[in-house]
């Protein structure tokens, strides 16, 4: 691992460039344009852009889905181009894509999440201990036995959550893990998130459009255009409501509204970034008003 700011990074990414070759065409395409970052071990780092800004590319280079044309990526201390290491990388690296009935491969859910520990050779009694702790880790114990068709969309997703940690990655990579469920699935995939990065510290990759979810996170980044154009925390970007709708992004509904109060002279607080407290923002306001 390198040092960043006193710190070891367990993923760094340095000056990496992407771009393919449209074979019909014969026309390169750079997709990263010169890419660097550091991820913290136990960090939860949320990577935002709209569609086309790199974000997706940028996740499929954490696992060697996609190999740099230039420039390189480190995981763990290992560089992802060194092709003998392969299976390595995959291991350290879990990778949660947004439809998970194509991760999904099983008729039962505890021999789906046994999939992919089971082809790694993990033997009988640890694979079982394996399955049993990857389900309850993402509450899903009690649909061991279930078909995974026959559950709700946010429970497949995190069928497919367990079956990555039944790997035992150190890090979990997940590209718009979200984007295909409705607000109960979102809620119970972002929850399971969470807990898998506050209560077992695992380093967690979140790419997502979704501000809400971002809000969790405790750095984010902002692709556009195949660069980073803004990093910093929540709180620090999210205020930033200008800049932010110049790259196409929403920005979370408390923060919005603030904004807009704002905008009128009430001198609210501009960095509230959830429900409760844009509440509690409103209500000082309410009682300084009173006072004066």
């Amino acid at each position: 691992m390198e040092e960043i700011n006193g710190a070891q990074s367990i993923v760094s990414v340095r000056d990496l460039k992407f771009e393919y070759t449209d074979e019909e065409s014969d026309t390169r395409t750079e997709v990263l344009k010169g890419v660097s970052l550091d991820v913290r071990p136990g960090e939860f780092l949320a990577v935002l852009g709209h569609n086309g800004s790199g974000k997706s590319t940028l996740a499929k280079h954490l696992n060697a889905i996609l190999l740099p044309t230039s420039g390189s990526v480190v995981v763990d201390g290992i560089d992802t181009s060194d092709t003998d290491r392969l299976f390595d990388i995959r291991r350290r690296v879990g990778m949660v894509f947004q439809n998970p009935d194509n991760q999904l491969v099983a008729t039962i859910v505890e021999e789906d999440v046994a999939f992919a520990p089971e082809n790694l050779g993990v033997p009988g009694d640890e694979l079982r201990r394996r399955v049993d702790e990857a389900l309850e880790l993402v509450g899903m114990s009690r649909f061991k036995r279930h078909a995974p068709h026959m559950l709700s969309g946010g429970q497949k997703q995190r069928v497919a959550i367990a079956g990555v940690l039944a790997m035992q990655p150190k890090i979990l990579v997940m590209d718009e893990p979200t984007a295909m469920l409705d607000p109960s699935g979102r809620r119970e995939v972002l929850n399971t998130v969470s807990r898998l990065n506050r209560e077992q510290g695992m380093t967690v990759v979140f790419i997502t459009h979704y501000m809400d979810e971002a809000v969790k996170a405790d750095r984010v980044i902002v692709m556009d255009s195949g660069v980073i154009a803004m990093q910093g925390t929540p709180r620090e970007i999210f205020p930033q409501v200008e800049r932010l709708v110049e790259l196409g992004l929403d920005t979370p509904q408390s923060t919005y509204l603030m904004y807009m109060l704002n905008k009128q002279g009430l001198g609210l607080d501009g960095s509230v970034l959830d429900d409760k407290e844009c509440a509690e923002a409103l209500i000082r306001r309410i009682k300084r008003k009173a006072e004066n």
